[in-house]
C-alpha cells in the first residue's frame, strides 16, 4: 500500500519520548554531520542567475516550501533544517567552489544539486571524497552515481524514460523519419543524445540528420537547411531551452513545419515565451506535470503559488521532494551524521513525493513512473499522455 504523505510528514517531524529522554549529544558547529546546535543544514547547488537558472531558482523554491513545513512541525529530530544557498551561475568551477564551501565552511550535512547533468558531475566527487551526502533531484544523464555510494538520485532518468517514449511515439504517433541534434558541449545533451540512440535500436526509427551546435550558438541556419532536405516526420532536440527556441525559429523561418521533442531541458516557460508560436507543437517529457493533480500535489502547487505567484514546474517538486526525502533518512537512521544515514537514503521505498512514487535501487538510482508528456499548445505546456515506464 503507498504510504499517505500526511502520515509521512508526521512521522518526519515528530520526536519520540524516548530520543527525547535519551539526549543524543549534539555536535558543535565546525564539526562533521551538519549539524551545529539545534540546526541541520543542507545545501543547494544551483544556478540563481545565467542561462540555467530556470531550473535552479524553483528547485530552490520548492526545497525552502518543504524546510518551512518540516520546521513548523518540529522539524526532524527535534532540529530545525536550514538550507545554505548560494548562487553558482551554471559555471562549473564556481559550482566545484561552492561544494568546498558548504562542506568545509558551512557543515552541511547533505548538498541537493545540481539541476544539470554537467555541474553535477563536477560536484559530486567532492562530496564523495568528504563524505558527505549529495542528492541530484534534476540531473538525468549518464555517469552520475557511479561517482560513488554517497551519490544519490531522484528524478527520473533518461536511460528509463526514453525507451517508454520511443515506444509510445512509434506506436501511437507514428514517427519514423527522425532529424537529431545535439549541443556537444553540453553534458546532459549529449549524454541524452545517446540515450536516445540507444532506445531507438531495434525499431522502425530511422535517424535521417545528425546535427551539431553549442551551448551559445545563435546562428542555425545551416543545421536547418540540412535537416528540412532530410525531410524528417520530427526534430529530436537534446538540448536546453534556449537554443531550442532559437531552432524552432529558424525553422519557421525556413518553412519547415515538423515539430520539435526533447527532455526537461525544453521544461521552463522560458522556452515558450521565447520561442513564441514557433514552438507550438514541441513536446517535452517530464517526471511531473501540475494537471490531473492529487490532492497532495495540488496541495504543493498550492503553496507554491501562494509563494512564489508562479505555477509549479519539475524542477520545485524535485526539490520539495528532495528536502523530504533527507529529512526522512535522517530520521529513520537517527543521525544527521552523512556517514549514517546514506543507508537509510539507500533504503528509501515507495516514497509519496509530489513528483511521484519514489524508490531508491542499489545502484542509488530511482525507480519513478509514469513520465507525463507534455505539449506546447495556445502559448502554454498541457498534458499529452501519462507513459508508463518499465523499470530496468
Amino acid at each position: 500500500m503507498q504510504i499517505k504523505r500526511a502520515a509521512y510528514l508526521f512521522a518526519a517531524v515528530s520526536v519520540s519520548a524516548g530520543l527525547l529522554l535519551a539526549g543524543c549529544k549534539k555536535k558543535e558547529e565546525g564539526k562533521p554531520g551538519g549539524t551545529a546546535g539545534d540546526t541541520v543544514r543542507i545545501a543547494f547547488m544551483g544556478a540563481l542567475t545565467g542561462d540555467v537558472a530556470m531550473f535552479g531558482k524553483p528547485t530552490l523554491e520548492g526545497m525552502r516550501i518543504a524546510a518551512d513545513e518540516l520546521n513548523a512541525g518540529g522539524g526532524v529530530l527535534g532540529k530545525r533544517i536550514e538550507i545554505v544557498e548560494a548562487d553558482n551561475r551554471g559555471d562549473k568551477q564556481e559550482g566545484a567552489a561552492l561544494a568546498q564551501k558548504f562542506i568545509s565552511r558551512d557543515n552541511v550535512a547533505a548538498i541537493i544539486g545540481d539541476p544539470t547533468t554537467g555541474i553535477t558531475k563536477v560536484v559530486a566527487p567532492i562530496a564523495q571524497k568528504a563524505g558527505i551526502v549529495l542528492l541530484s533531484t534534476g540531473s538525468t544523464g549518464p555517469g552520475v552515481v557511479e561517482i560513488g555510494d554517497f551519490i544519490f538520485r531522484s528524478t527520473l532518468l533518461d536511460s528509463v524514460a526514453m525507451p517508454a517514449l520511443m515506444e509510445y511515439y512509434s506506436r501511437e504517433m507514428g514517427y519514423k523519419r527522425v532529424a537529431v541534434i545535439t549541443s556537444d558541449n553540453n553534458d546532459y545533451s549529449v549524454g541524452l543524445t545517446q540515450t536516445f540512440k540507444e532506445a531507438i535500436k531495434g525499431k522502425a526509427i530511422e535517424i535521417v540528420a545528425d546535427e551539431k551546435i553549442k551551448d551559445g550558438d545563435k546562428d542555425f541556419s545551416a543545421q536547418v537547411t540540412n535537416i528540412k532536405a532530410r525531410k524528417p516526420d520530427i526534430i529530436f532536440f537534446s538540448g536546453y531551452y534556449t537554443e531550442g527556441a532559437l531552432l524552432m525559429k529558424e525553422a519557421r523561418k525556413q518553412g519547415l513545419k515538423v515539430n520539435m521533442f526533447g527532455g526537461d531541458g525544453l521544461s521552463p516557460s522560458t522556452f515558450i515565451e521565447l520561442g513564441g508560436q514557433a514552438v507550438e507543437g514541441t513536446m517535452a517529457y517530464l517526471g511531473f506535470s501540475p494537471e490531473q493533480a492529487s490532492p497532495e500535489q495540488a496541495r504543493f502547487i498550492e503553496a507554491y503559488r501562494k509563494k512564489t505567484g508562479q505555477t509549479a514546474e519539475m524542477f520545485a517538486a524535485q526539490g520539495y521532494d528532495g528536502i523530504l526525502m533527507l529529512a526522512d533518512a535522517i530520521r529513520r537512521a537517527g543521525s544527521a551524521d552523512p556517514k549514517v544515514f546514506k543507508a537509510a537514503l539507500a533504503q528509501t521505498k515507495d516514497f509519496p513525493g509530489v513528483s511521484g512514487t519514489i524508490t531508491i535501487r542499489p545502484n542509488r538510482e530511482p525507480v519513478k513512473s509514469p513520465l507525463c508528456l507534455l505539449e506546447v499548445k495556445g502559448g502554454k505546456y498541457v498534458l499529452k499522455a501519462k507513459v508508463p515506464v518499465k523499470m530496468e
